[in-house]
Formats: structure tokens, C-alpha cells, sequence
């Protein structure tokens, strides 16, 4: 004898509206062919490149590396969540040159909590030349100074034209998680990093919740 055992929540009980029973009286249809819409996409954009700012061909390949992993990875709702929840960012007005971003605090970081504005600004030479960003919530970093300069080496000399503004501030939100004390900016910080793990944490939690809340 076969049993189905459906498992609820102790606040949880299924009804007509729950979204079993939506899916199944409201199967979802496919609209577009994804893959197609894609490949579409960049055959416009080859032919356009060349006629576009370096800044605006740049953010149309952002877009569409964005389009493509949330098509095709299998982790689609992580990159979803990373990239729209995590990290947004876009022009300040009609200046394409100058952009803001803001990033929340990594879940599980001293960070956590905090709502971090960065300004970007992207010069003629992008994406030969990397943007500048600064962070303009203070924030108690090793790698961040209180100007809100950030030492990170694919802003500096690793730099290449074929990272995107996306990887940048993804790399950022890394550098929340993980800093790096070999390398870094406020040196007192770092020594406290080293040898005082406890009351760097304390430090940093303090900060983000002074100035990023």
C-alpha cells in the first residue's frame, strides 16, 4: 500500500490558494524561446558596437551576460538574487559617465544589515581604462579608506576591458566577505584583523550600524 505524506509547516495549511494549487489550475506557458531571443540580441549588438559609446556597448554586454546566465545556469535564482537584490546600479541622471550604486551587506558578514552607496564614474577611455569607484557610507574596512577608496586590484593594474561593471561591484561584495589584510589600505585595521579577530568584528558591526542603517 503506497502513502503520500505531505509535510506542513505548524503555521501552514494548503488551500485553493497555495501556489501547488495556482501551478496546477494556472500551468505556466512559455512565451519566448529564451536561447532565441538572446542570440538575437547579440547579432544586433555586433552590428550596432561600433557606433556606440564605449560605455553604452559595454553596458548592453553586461545586460546580456545578466540575460544569459539567467537563462542557462543552473543557479539562475542565486545570480538573480546576487545581482538584483545584492548590488544595484545605474546612471545618476542622463550623464552615462556617472553612476551610483548600492550595495547591501553580504548575509553572514560583519556587514550584514548595512546599505552601502558607492558613486562610479567611468571615463572617455572605458572600458579601456577602469572606473573609479568610491564607497560614500563609511565603513570600517581594511581595504577602504575613510575617503572611500577602495584597493582592489581589478580597479588598479589587473584591470581588463572585458570585465564588466557587474563583475566590479560583484567583486566588491566579495571583498565585504573575505578582505584582504596582505594587501591593505588602513593598516591599523588590517594589524586588528590579524591579532584582535573578536573586536575587529565588533568594530565593523558597530560602523555598519552607525553609519549604514
Amino acid at each position: 500500500m503506497e502513502i503520500n505524506v505531505k509535510v506542513f509547516s505548524k503555521n501552514q495549511k494548503e488551500n485553493k490558494f497555495s501556489p501547488r494549487k495556482r501551478r496546477e489550475k494556472y500551468p505556466a506557458k512559455p512565451l519566448l524561446n529564451c536561447q532565441l531571443v538572446l542570440k538575437e540580441f547579440r547579432r544586433n549588438l555586433q552590428k550596432l558596437r561600433w557606433t556606440l559609446l564605449p560605455t553604452v556597448a559595454n553596458l548592453f554586454e553586461c545586460i546580456f551576460d545578466h540575460l544569459q546566465h539567467v537563462t542557462t545556469s543552473t543557479t539562475a535564482t542565486d545570480i538573480w538574487r546576487v545581482t538584483v537584490f545584492q548590488v544595484l546600479a545605474g546612471p545618476k541622471g542622463d550623464n552615462i559617465y556617472e553612476w551610483r550604486s548600492t550595495i547591501l551587506g553580504p548575509p553572514g558578514s560583519v556587514y550584514e544589515g548595512g546599505v552601502f552607496f558607492l558613486d562610479i564614474t567611468f571615463s572617455p577611455d572605458y572600458p579601456f581604462k577602469p572606473p573609479k569607484v568610491t564607497f560614500r557610507t563609511r565603513i570600517y574596512h581594511c581595504n577602504i579608506n575613510s575617503q572611500g577608496v577602495i584597493c582592489l586590484d581589478i580597479l588598479k593594474d589587473n584591470w581588463s576591458p572585458a570585465l564588466t561593471i557587474s563583475k566590479v561591484l560583484l567583486s566588491i561584495c566579495s571583498l565585504l566577505t573575505d578582505c584582504n589584510p596582505a594587501d591593505p589600505l588602513v593598516g591599523s585595521i588590517a594589524t586588528q584583523y590579524m591579532t584582535n579577530r573578536a573586536e575587529h568584528d565588533r568594530m565593523a558591526r558597530q560602523w555598519t550600524k552607525r553609519y549604514a542603517t
